[in-house]
C-alpha cells in the first residue's frame, strides 16, 4: 500500500490563536507585531484583502489605512507557543507517526490509509482541533512532502477542499503543479526563483517538466535536485525533518537606543538565557559562544559602531551560566564607550549532540556538570509550569526590577490565559 504525507498547518497561527479568546474578532482585520511592536509579520485573511503587507511598520497602518479599524496585537509567543502545543498533541494522537516541522507545522506519515480514506482522515482531524483548541487548520496530503506542502496551499485557499486536498495520482498532480508558481515551492529560495523565472521556468510544472540532467547542471545543488524529484512523486525529503540546528542565534533590536554596558550586558544576559534554553530542547551543547553589537546606521549624526567577538568554550555545554558568564566576557571584549547601540545578539555555533560531548580532561569537573544540569532542569520546569520568567538569573533584570518582557515595548500585548494564573479569565 502506498505511504502518504500530510501536513498540517494552522491557519494564520498567530491571528487564530489571538482569535481563540476573542471570538469577537472573527471577520475583522487583524494584524500582529514583531518584537518592539515594529512591523507587521502576521494578517488574517481580511487584512491581506485590504493591502496590509507583511513586513509594514506599525506606525504607518494609521496613515495607509485611515478610515479602517485594524485590530493590532503584540507578539505573544507565549500564547502561541501553547496553543500550537496543544495542536501538535492531537496530531500525535491521530497520527500513526509524525514530526513538528515549525511552531504551527507538523509532518504525518499515513500507512496503512487508502482512498478516500485519507481526506476523511484529514477533515476529522481539522474537525477535532477547531473543537478542542479554536484554531482551524489546513491539511495537504500526497506522496511526498514537497507534494503534501502543494495540496496544503489548495486547502487553504479554496473552501472547496473542506480544509483538506488530496493529490494521488498523476492527474492532480500535473494539475496541482500547472497552477502553482515556482517561487513558491518548498525548497526553491526567492534566488533561485529568480533564476528559474529569468528563463522562463514560472510555475513548479515547468520546472518538473525539465530532466534531471538539466536540473544537475544548471543548480549543481542537491537540495534543489531533491525537490525535482518530490514533484515528480519520488519520496527523497528524510523523515526526521528538522534536523537539529547547527548554530542558535538570538538577537533584538531595541526600543530606543542603549549606550551604557549594563543595560546592554543584561540584554546579551537574557539573549544568552533563551539561546541556551534553545539548545536544551533540542538536547545539544555549543562549543562556541558568539556576541555582536550594533550602532545604528540610520542615524548619520551619530558615531557608527559594530563589532563581534566569540569564546571558545573547553567543553561543549548547554549550560546557562556558563554560556551567560561567556557572552558576558565577550561584550565586554568589544564594548565602546559613547557609542549609542541599536542592536545586539548571541550566537551559539559548534552545536552537537550533547551526548557526543568529548570533555576537558584537565578542566571538567563532573560534580559541576552535575549540579548545573540538575539546576537548569528545574528552571526549565518551573518557568514551564509557570510561565516565562518565574526564575530569572539576576544578570537578567533590569533597573528598577524589570525583566525582559517588560523590557521588550509590547503595548498591544494580549492575556496568556492558559500559562498564567494571574490571566485565567473571569467569566461574568
Amino acid at each position: 500500500m502506498t505511504k502518504y504525507y500530510a501536513i498540517c498547518d494552522c491557519d494564520n497561527c498567530y491571528v487564530s490563536c489571538e482569535r481563540v479568546f476573542r471570538p469577537d474578532l472573527e471577520r475583522k482585520p487583524v494584524v500582529v507585531l514583531s518584537n518592539n511592536d515594529g512591523c507587521v509579520v502576521a494578517r488574517s485573511k481580511e487584512a491581506k484583502l485590504l493591502g496590509v503587507k507583511a513586513g509594514t511598520p506599525y506606525y504607518q497602518l494609521k496613515q495607509l489605512f485611515p478610515d479602517t479599524h485594524i485590530e493590532v496585537f503584540s507578539s505573544n509567543y507565549e500564547l502561541y507557543g501553547e496553543l500550537t502545543g496543544r495542536v501538535m498533541a492531537i496530531i500525535r494522537d491521530m497520527a500513526p507517526q509524525c514530526f513538528r516541522y515549525s511552531i504551527d507545522e507538523a509532518f504525518a506519515i499515513l500507512e496503512g490509509i487508502d482512498g478516500e480514506q485519507l481526506q476523511q482522515w484529514g477533515r476529522d482531524l481539522h474537525d477535532r482541533v477547531w473543537r478542542s483548541v479554536g484554531i482551524p487548520v489546513s491539511i495537504g496530503i500526497s506522496t511526498t512532502k514537497t507534494l503534501a506542502k502543494v495540496a496544503s496551499h489548495f486547502a487553504k485557499k479554496y473552501p472547496g477542499y473542506d480544509h483538506c486536498c488530496l493529490i494521488d495520482n498523476d492527474e492532480k498532480r500535473i494539475k496541482a503543479l500547472g497552477l502553482y508558481d515556482v517561487g513558491e515551492v518548498w525548497g526553491i529560495g526567492r534566488r533561485y526563483a529568480e533564476k528559474l523565472e529569468r528563463i522562463g521556468v514560472s510555475t513548479a510544472l515547468d520546472f518538473a517538466g525539465h530532466k534531471v540532467e538539466w536540473v544537475r547542471m544548471m543548480f549543481k545543488n542537491i537540495v534543489i535536485e531533491r525537490t525535482w524529484n518530490e514533484l515528480n512523486g519520488i519520496d527523497c525529503v528524510p523523515d526526521d525533518l528538522p534536523a537539529r540546528k547547527k548554530s542558535i542565534c538570538t538577537s533584538r533590536s531595541f526600543d530606543g537606543m542603549v549606550g551604557d554596558f549594563d543595560t546592554l550586558r543584561t540584554h546579551i544576559a537574557n539573549f544568552a538565557v533563551r539561546s541556551a534554553e534553545k539548545l536544551r530542547k533540542q538536547q545539544s551543547v555549543a562549543q562556541v559562544v558568539g556576541v555582536f553589537i550594533d550602532s545604528n546606521h540610520f542615524r548619520e549624526d551619530l558615531m557608527q559602531y559594530g563589532n563581534m567577538a566569540d569564546k571558545t568554550l573547553l567543553t561543549p555545554t548547554s549550560s546557562t551560566i556558563d554560556i551567560v558568564m561567556a557572552a558576558t566576557d565577550c561584550l565586554r571584549s568589544i564594548y565602546r564607550e559613547g557609542i549609542m547601540f541599536k542592536r545586539a545578539g548571541v550566537l551559539l555555533m559548534g552545536v552537537v549532540p550533547q551526548g557526543a560531548v568529548q570533555p576537558d580532561m584537565f578542566s571538567y569537573d563532573a560534580n559541576r556538570h552535575g549540579r548545573m544540569t540538575r539546576m537548569d532542569s528545574a528552571v526549565d520546569h518551573l518557568n514551564r509550569v509557570g510561565g516565562t520568567e518565574t526564575v530569572i538569573l539576576s544578570s537578567q533584570q533590569y533597573p528598577g526590577g524589570k525583566k525582559f518582557a517588560d523590557a521588550i515595548r509590547h503595548d498591544h500585548k494580549s492575556p496568556c490565559p492558559t500559562t498564567r494564573w494571574s490571566d485565567i479569565m473571569v467569566l461574568k
